[in-house]
């Protein structure tokens, strides 16, 4: 793994950490212990990721969309959930928001945000998969 990688991976679990340590201070306390998990577990993942990116046999171009798709979907998954505490929407989070609920236009941001990132999310694992599949790797 390239210290580009590493540095990428570890950043999410740090951004997780320091948001742990003010997650009490957020609008919705719920979702801000979520976004602490959030960085945490995707830099996690991006940890994984990279342990194996030399197994992901893909052309360029369809390597750097799951580079660049597994960054976007792990940075802006932090984001989008740090942003749901600050502002206190209920977007798509109806468990971890009870009883609150932002304006019209930050619930429209979060759930925006949820959308990009769970569709960008899987097409970084289905793109990763099918460079793992054994057919690619010979």
């Amino acid at each position: 793994m390239t210290t580009k990688r590493v540095v990428l991976s570890i950043w999410p679990v740090l951004l997780g950490l320091i948001t742990g340590f003010v997650e009490q201070r957020f609008t919705n306390v719920r979702m801000g212990l979520a976004a602490h998990l959030e960085g945490v577990m995707n830099g996690t993942f991006l940890v994984a990721l990279g342990a194996i990116w030399t197994e992901v046999k893909l052309p360029p171009v369809s390597k750097a969309i799951a580079y660049w798709t597994a960054l976007y979907g792990t940075y802006v998954n932090w984001l989008v959930t740090t942003l749901a505490a600050i502002y206190g929407t209920a977007a798509l989070s109806p468990i971890s928001a009870a009883g609150h609920s932002g304006l019209p236009w930050q619930e429209s941001l979060i759930t925006a945000g949820f959308l990009s990132v769970g569709i960008v999310i899987v097409v970084s694992s289905v793109v990763v998969l099918w460079g793992l599949r054994a057919k690619a790797s010979r």
